[in-house]
């Protein structure tokens, strides 16, 4: 019998190597930087698999130095190629791509790979092992279910983050020496979709519920039956939005401190099902919407489309992205009034605009801080520099005042008189929103902010109880009257 050493060791790169697909990760990146361009490179698909992945490579080749490995079996490896052993790196990635992961890892003596005519995939994959061994023995690491003829064919099997099905079926043809990184159990995967959909911020969306609160029309069960279902219909749509988010700004994320612990960042959730994911949830909310009616599923579309804008261009914008958060957060407040047939008064979108425009400004003087204390002068795909914090803070301090103004404003206006029955209490509202905001923007310049200032509400005790105490003030102020 051959000694180990004596016997190459083939390797595949997509889930073995990688946690992720190469072909699936240059789409995410090429569709970030060339979005027109990469939905035409689709096309090359009629000349086959391996020119789509030459020309995804060619368009968005990742951030080779991010990608996230299966660690403990990349050591294994460098433990295999220190006792002398040849280490080859066969794979159906792009030869651009495969060459560039070897020398990151810096462990194979050689590497087969798709030259953008021939897809190096299973038999293929096959054919080109047995030539580069000459016919002599190996082993072979891999984890698809491609991948089973290889493993028949090898002398022994190590098998890396596969499926249950693809062990039961290795070992019935294969000897298998090793398992590395074993499939998740069913929980740990919810566990990981359930951080990607961010059920949290679905708490935003209940801003479609705005125009019936203060319409005083919340009790009507026909009216809560739509705001629920325009509730339910832009949740969904936010998760595809969010899962899309997160697919598009991989590299940034990866390199951030906090956000390269989420699931696609980490190669925990593969970026094929993050795609898979988004395009089933946008369904699921086109479908509602149209049950709501053609006045709400017109505001879906638009939301959908700041959101795509937002994602492919506008977020590396400086205050361009500010102005389409705050559009995404007054969109939700618009969608409400179109479900419902609620007008949505002047008053309260001037005070909407310039909330949620201070909110998304405080998001961003949180990054900034942040980097600020991590001495980064500027952040991947943001289009902010640290020196901008003091222009920043200046500005989102200026918007909340001004939706302090409008409030005033309104409070003062006969229009509130006559809808609400103690009106003066919203004197005491206007107090607790500067209260609540003072303490946003303090905390903020602090560097206690999170990323996301909801996030950070609902951690944080004394701006929890401040939100509270705003919800109690406004049912008293529209539903009690008070002696003068």
């Amino acid at each position: 019998m051959c000694a180990d050493r004596e016997v190459p060791l083939y390797v595949d790169l997509d889930g073995s190597v990688l946690r992720g697909d190469t072909l699936w990760e240059s789409f995410a990146s090429a569709l970030r930087r060339h979005p027109v361009r990469t939905v035409t490179a689709l096309f090359a698909l009629a000349s086959g698999r391996a020119a789509l992945k030459r020309r995804l490579a060619q368009l968005g080749s990742p951030e080779i130095e991010t990608l996230p490995l299966h660690e403990r079996f990349v050591a294994w490896l460098r433990e295999q190629r220190a006792a002398g052993r040849r280490v080859v790196l066969a794979t159906a990635a792009d030869r651009v791509l495969a060459e560039a992961l070897a020398a990151r890892v810096g462990v194979f003596d050689h590497v087969l790979a798709s030259d953008g005519r021939r897809n190096l995939k299973g038999r293929r994959k096959l054919a080109a092992i047995r030539g580069d061994a000459g016919g002599a023995p190996f082993d072979y690491c891999g984890n698809g279910p491609e991948d089973v003829a290889i493993f028949a064919a090898a002398r022994r099997a190590v098998l890396v983050g596969a499926s249950p099905r693809v062990q039961r079926a290795a070992q019935s043809q294969a000897e298998v020496t090793a398992v590395f990184e074993p499939r998740p159990t069913r929980p740990q995967r919810l566990e990981w979709w359930l951080g990607a959909l961010r059920p949290h911020q679905w708490l935003k969306n209940l801003l479609v519920l705005v125009p019936l609160l203060t319409s005083f029309r919340i009790e009507d069960p026909a009216l809560g039956r739509v705001g629920f279902l325009a509730f339910v219909s832009f949740s969904l749509a936010a998760s595809s939005g969010y899962l899309l988010n997160d697919l598009l700004d991989l590299a940034a994320d990866r390199g951030h401190p906090r956000k390269r612990e989420r699931a696609f960042a980490a190669g925990q959730l593969s970026v094929r099902s993050g795609f898979a994911g988004s395009a089933a949830l946008l369904l699921a909310s086109l479908a509602i919407a149209w049950v709501v009616g053609e006045r709400f599923m017109a505001t879906v579309f638009v939301y959908l489309a700041m959101t795509a804008f937002y994602s492919a261009f506008a977020r590396r914008v400086a205050l361009l992205d500010v102005a389409l958060l705050a559009g995404l957060y007054t969109v939700r407040v618009f969608a409400g009034g179109a479900a419902t047939g609620i007008a949505v008064s002047v008053w309260l979108l001037a005070f909407s605009v310039f909330l949620f425009f201070s909110l998304a400004l405080l998001k961003r003087c949180g990054e900034l801080v942040a980097r600020r204390e991590r001495n980064e002068a500027t952040g991947k795909g943001r289009g902010y520099e640290v020196s901008d914090l003091a222009v920043l803070q200046s500005l989102g301090i200026a918007t909340s005042c001004a939706a302090l103004v409008v409030l005033a404003l309104y409070v003062q206006d006969p229009d509130a008189a006559r809808r609400y029955a103690s009106p003066q209490v919203l004197w005491l509202m206007l107090f607790g929103l500067l209260v609540w905001l003072g303490r946003l923007w303090l905390d903020t310049a602090r560097g206690r902010m999170h990323d996301d200032p909801l996030v950070y509400t609902l951690s944080d005790r004394g701006s929890r109880w401040t939100v509270y105490g705003l919800l109690v003030l406004f049912g008293v102020a529209a539903a009690i009257e008070l002696p003068d």
